[in-house]
């Protein structure tokens, strides 16, 4: 039979809401024929896709594997579909935080001018990847070791950490800190996209937990109400500041690298201009500053 994409829909509906039932519900169709549609589409691809063992249902590695193509192929047909791409094609810049730190409205700016006809939409996305792998976005600026069965990337520079730091707390008032500093007090870590982890820290001195967020700005907050102190990059003041928290050098604490990441094969036709442009714009100038 012919495959439509109604069945990609409906398997993707059923993979996030784990439940057939409320699957259809969403669909707004009867659990019988959903359940058929989703027998229709493992016959096509000759495997499981989803294990009915249990009452939660849980997807295959195949069914993990396909829910990623599906993901993507799907996002690639609403965009195509949307009238807005026929006159205009924006090229997707995605983000979890920071995006490129203070260099993001230079980077923004420079592209306006060489690149008019061609919108350059930076969004911020709470994934792992920010929307890359899920086809909502056609690159993305990552830190830290971004790897994915078909991405590509391309470094772009490495980044100075910081301590995140209460107002109230008596590290605030150091001009810097160290890893050793930090490590009596519960630590804020994004679980998303962050790039702090208890390995940080040599194993015979760790803080004594991590305190996990989903996303910057419930990392900011649990900061600011003194519940833990936090680690990031000197990209992240400049686009995120709170009157409770203050940033300090981390003295001792490595390097966290910036890439640019792609799909592989799925390239818009300006990616490589991209490319070009964020080097260019990571270059000192002439004068050093």
């Amino acid at each position: 039979m012919t495959i439509e994409l109604r069945h990609l829909r409906a398997f993707l509906a059923i993979a996030e809401e784990g439940n057939v039932t409320r699957a259809a519900a969403r669909l707004h169709t009867g659990q019988p024929a959903l359940s058929r549609t989703l027998r229709q589409l493992e016959d096509h691809l000759g495997t499981r896709l989803v294990d009915r063992s249990t009452h939660h249902l849980d997807l295959t590695a195949a069914g993990r594997t396909f829910r990623d193509k599906a993901t993507v192929a799907l996002a690639a047909v609403d965009d195509a579909l949307n009238p807005a791409t026929l006159t205009r094609w924006p090229l997707r810049l995605g983000h979890p935080w920071a995006a490129f730190g203070d260099l993001t409205i230079p980077l923004l700016r420079r592209w306006d001018e060489a690149h008019p006809d061609v919108p350059l939409e930076l969004r911020r996305i709470d994934d792992r990847t920010a929307g890359l792998t899920r086809g909502e976005v056609d690159a993305a600026l990552l830190r830290g070791e971004a790897t994915a069965p078909g991405l590509q990337r391309e470094l772009m520079l490495y980044e100075d950490r910081l301590a995140v730091l209460p107002a109230g707390n008596p590290l605030a008032a150091r001009e810097s800190v160290t890893l050793s500093d930090l490590a009596d007090w519960p630590i804020a870590t994004n679980i998303i996209a962050g790039t702090t982890g208890l390995d940080l820290w040599p194993a015979h001195h760790r803080p004594p937990s991590l305190i996990k967020v989903k996303n910057t700005d419930e990392w900011l907050t649990t900061i600011a109400a003194g519940r833990a102190l936090g680690v990031t990059t000197v990209a992240t003041p400049g686009l995120y500041s709170h009157p409770s928290v203050v940033f300090r050098p981390l003295t001792d604490a490595p390097q966290v690298p910036l890439y640019l990441v792609w799909r592989s094969g799925q390239e818009h036709p300006s990616l490589r201009d991209l490319v070009r442009l964020a080097h260019e714009v990571t270059k000192p100038s002439p004068s050093g500053t």
